[in-house]
């Protein structure tokens, strides 16, 4: 019996690391768009990568406002590369356009930018709420 428990604590130990979360998962505030407003965006595991959803839309005075850009990915087909860079896809609902990304998360920032046919775009440092 006791043999039996310890094998099961040591196979509950080595898999636990499968199930630990992405450093990207969890809640960001975008930086101010072209517009002055901002989102909330919810990271989460989508497949193989990761992707966010806008979950809430703020205007220029910082107050709640309705969007019809709430639910939308912004995020898209985002995976690790190492060292806390991520590449992937990024829509920009103030421009309609989605970009190539690359994300470096330092801590509780992420720096944001992507380009689109050779424009690109300088996304800001989105912080982790």
């Amino acid at each position: 019996m006791k043999h039996l428990i310890a094998a099961a604590l040591v196979t509950i130990g080595l898999a636990t690391p499968a199930f630990a979360a992405d450093p990207l998962e969890g809640q960001w505030v975008t930086s101010r768009d072209d517009n002055g407003n901002f989102g909330l965006i919810q990271v989460a595991p989508c497949g193989a990568a990761l992707c966010g959803t806008l979950i809430a839309a703020y205007g220029s005075d910082g107050a709640q406002m309705e969007s019809p850009n709430v639910g939308k990915q912004i995020i898209s087909e985002t995976v690790a590369q190492g060292g806390g860079e991520y590449r992937g896809k990024v829509y920009s609902p103030d421009r309609d356009k989605t970009y190539n990304s690359k994300l470096q998360l330092n801590g509780n920032n992420l720096a944001v930018s992507g380009c689109v046919l050779g424009i690109c775009r300088d996304g800001g440092t989105w912080t982790r709420r």
